[in-house]
């Protein structure tokens, strides 16, 4: 057996999540909405499975899904992609994730993370044969310096990957970062891999920067984004990937061996929902900015110093004002005594860790949220 996987443990989101269901705790912890989504858009897609064609749609994915990908982004984002040539679908963005670094990638290549990261990537990275350098990143803003990236580029750097907005972190990086990660990948003639599936979740007014916006990283990036994100329909696993021809013919080959095509009714309702207008993606954000900001107030009333939380479905707390530094043993207390799971963020570090803060997710109705801050009410961390 492969012990990249064989010796992996069972992941902390399985471990509160079990022992979610079996205290009936309130579920705080894996990031999924517990709405349905937008029902025109889940119309569209059972549609398409009576009227449409169920059979292999193309590999790159279906032309509508392509150009709706780059009209989108044209609009959202002021990018100007080629459909033909610089846009592919994928069946998820763990998928183009993988493929990417599978493409990009051979054994010996040193691959630079930022930390805290999805949980998937180190795994994907040293399946691939890639070597790992880390920047760790901290609370309260998460952000890295030219001497961190100093630190971690050598001649062997191959690919950054990088997260943006930041799970779990809550945190958008500033457009001087990227501009700063620009320069380095210049410099040692590395690629980025983005994965940007929270581009459209983006509170306070702003707008994402994707890195394909980036001075001198137009062609040496890799941008993926999610539907599952944009329409909080996270079971259907469509993925968008974008890049330059040159890149993208690489990735396109790797994508052909993984999971080769995307369900075509799903391509075809994402098609469809990538076109709504812009007052859909605004009140989406609004109603995600209003849940935020309800469960955080009510988490500054119950003594929790709350960290910013600019983007994603997530809301940090620092256990270490109130002198607690065991973030797994707080998390395991907090589910089994009090019902409420959430997840330690050091399980996203590989080494390290932050071990003080906590994630919540907020992407959920009121009387959900209402009913684990009357029972976090009673923990008494502040």
């Amino acid at each position: 057996m492969n012990p990249i996987f064989a010796d992996l443990p069972t992941t902390v989101f399985e471990v509160m999540s079990q022992l979610a269901r079996e205290t009936g705790a309130i579920n705080l912890g894996q990031g999924f909405p517990d709405d349905p989504g937008p029902a025109d858009v889940r119309e569209k897609a059972a549609e398409a499975v009576i009227s449409g064609w169920n059979q292999y749609p193309p590999m790159m994915g279906l032309p509508e899904l392509r150009q709706a990908v780059a009209t989108h982004y044209g609009l959202h984002q002021n990018l100007t992609l080629d459909p033909a040539q610089e846009v592919m679908i994928t069946s998820g963005a763990t998928e183009a994730i993988a493929g990417a670094l599978f493409a990009l990638i051979e054994p010996g290549d040193e691959v630079v993370l930022f930390q805290p990261m999805y949980d998937a990537y180190l795994p994907l990275v040293r399946r691939a044969g890639g070597v790992p350098r880390f920047v760790t990143l901290r609370p309260p803003h998460w952000r890295f310096t030219e001497e961190d990236l100093a630190a971690v580029f050598s001649p062997k750097t191959r690919v950054v990957l990088l997260n943006n907005p930041l799970n779990p972190a809550a945190s958008v990086t500033p457009t001087e970062d990227l501009a700063l990660l620009g320069r380095f990948c210049e410099r040692f003639g590395a690629t980025v891999i983005s994965d940007e599936v929270w581009e459209h979740v983006v509170f306070d007014g702003h707008r994402h920067v994707s890195v394909l916006n980036v001075p001198g990283l137009r062609e040496r990036s890799v941008k993926i984004g999610s539907a599952g994100k944009i329409f909080s329909l996270t079971g259907w696993k469509v993925g968008f990937v974008a890049a330059a021809p040159a890149i993208m013919r690489v990735l396109a080959k790797a994508h052909q061996f993984l999971t080769f095509t995307t369900p075509p009714n799903l391509q075809a309702a994402v098609a469809y929902g990538l076109g709504k207008d812009t007052g859909y993606f605004d009140g989406m954000r609004a109603d995600l900015q209003r849940a935020r900001d309800r469960f955080q107030a009510g988490l500054v009333r119950c003594g929790f110093d709350v960290l910013p939380s600019a983007a994603t479905y997530f809301i940090n707390i620092d256990l270490a004002p109130a002198g607690i530094s065991d973030d797994v043993a707080f998390c395991k207390s907090l589910v089994q005594q009090h019902g409420v799971a959430a997840i330690p963020v050091s399980a996203f570090y590989a080494e390290t860790p932050v071990t003080s803060v906590v994630r919540f997710c907020f992407a959920k109705r009121d009387e959900t949220l209402d009913g684990a801050l009357e029972r976090l009410a009673r923990v008494g961390a502040g």
